[in-house]
């Protein structure tokens, strides 16, 4: 399941530059393709899908980055607070290379670089 557009809207609305994968190539595109074009266009993949995560530890690779939602709503007005928070606390690491886990109440980071 892809994250709603609304995304795009509330992360405007807090300054960040971003796009939703589906103004940018096909619903069904691998997700190693659109790991390739995070990374070329230096991006941060936000998602609820574990897989990508999965991905970028498994290969070794250190970018893109991928901030993973693990909640159970995923729209933007129920954890788009989370979010923003966890992607203020974690910008520097998000910068590097890191995989940010959003959870209620919890936040996690394992960098991507450091692997």
């Amino acid at each position: 399941m892809n994250l709603s557009t609304d995304w795009v809207i509330f992360l405007q609305g807090q300054g960040h530059d971003a796009v939703h994968w589906s103004s940018v190539g096909p619903q069904d595109a691998p997700d190693e393709d659109i790991v390739d074009w995070a990374r070329a266009e230096d991006r941060t993949i936000l998602t609820n899908d574990l897989d990508f995560g999965t991905l970028l530890v498994s290969t070794g690779a250190s970018k893109p980055s991928v901030v993973q939602l693990r909640t159970d709503i995923t729209l933007s007005t129920h954890v788009g607070p989370l979010v923003a928070q966890a992607i203020a606390r974690m910008e520097d690491e998000l910068v590097v290379g890191a995989l940010v886990t959003v959870e209620t109440g919890r936040l996690r980071l394992r960098s991507l670089a450091d692997d």
